[in-house]
């Protein structure tokens, strides 16, 4: 009616009379009389805005909203994933000669597999445990002159590993370099120091009782270390602390040497993929 547009009027002049009251009780008192008339609108001067209304000056709704939630960005960024780079550390050797036939292969990031048929299987018992304990992948087979003894198959799996370790190095850049670990079986407790330095020395002090566990000769120790060393550039230091057990002084010497050599070849990442060497080269050649 006539009269409630001049109600809503008046009450509409008095909110602009009151100080600091601004355009927006007006708009909201417009709201609640009969919009078509326009009257109130028109005497603020403008259009009625809708964050007016919702009491929200200058910042819509849809804004406030905007303005909190993170935009929804796909994982892949729009693109397709590049495929990662493969950067493990993986090398196979293949020996012949006269005497044997072997083929040796060694992922340094591996899982501790193992599938080793040497012809010796106390050797391949040993193999396992490097496998195992240093968490290398290790595959070998061999076939040798083995009715005459263990020497030649013994001896040439070792040249084949460590020439295989000396290839999955690679330039041996940003490795530890430098490993250290005390064993204990039973009543043994072997210790192993080595440095994958490319100078290959061995220092072994085992004290082996039997001659023989099962068929393998235990002098073929030290001469798999050496050989080992020789074409893995590697210096290492092989002292026995305690033992009685010919079966658990070895199988302590090789768990040894497996940890020290996990921890020799693990990556340095404070290196920054530098050498570990003042003069920047670990390499034989």
């Amino acid at each position: 009616s006539e009269r409630g547009k001049a109600r809503m009027e008046r009450a509409c002049a008095g909110a602009k009379a009151r100080a600091g009251t601004s355009a927006v009780a007006c708009a909201v008192a417009c709201s609640r009389s009969d919009r078509r008339t326009g009257s109130c609108r028109a005497r603020a001067g403008r259009p009625t805005r809708l964050w007016e209304v919702g009491g929200g000056r200058g910042e819509s709704s849809f804004a406030r909203r905007a303005s909190t939630e993170s935009p929804s960005v796909s994982a892949k960024g729009g693109r397709e994933e590049e495929e990662e780079e493969d950067d493990l550390r993986v090398a196979f050797v293949e020996r012949k000669t006269k005497e044997t036939s072997v083929f040796v292969k060694i992922n340094l990031d591996g899982t501790g597999k193992c599938d080793c048929a040497s012809g010796v299987p106390f050797l391949d018992h040993m193999l396992d445990q490097i496998a195992s304990h240093g968490l290398f992948d290790v595959e070998v087979k061999a076939e040798g002159d083995i009715w005459i003894d263990d020497h030649h198959t013994t001896e040439d799996i070792a040249l084949a590993f460590g020439q295989c370790l000396s290839r999955a190095l690679g330039t041996r850049a940003g490795i530890q370099r430098f490993g250290d670990f005390s064993a204990p079986l039973d009543e043994a407790l072997v210790h192993v120091v080595m440095d994958l330095s490319g100078r290959p020395h061995l220092s072994c002090d085992l004290e082996i009782p039997a001659e023989r566990i099962g068929t393998f000769q235990t002098e073929m120790v030290e001469h798999f270390f050496q050989s080992l060393a020789n074409t893995s550039g590697m210096t290492l230091h092989i002292r026995q602390l305690a033992g009685k057990n010919s079966h658990h002084i070895v199988e302590a010497t090789f768990k040894a040497f497996a940890r020290a050599l996990r921890q020799a070849c693990s990556p340095d990442p404070r290196r920054q993929g530098a050498v570990a060497s003042s003069k920047g080269v670990l390499t034989q050649s």
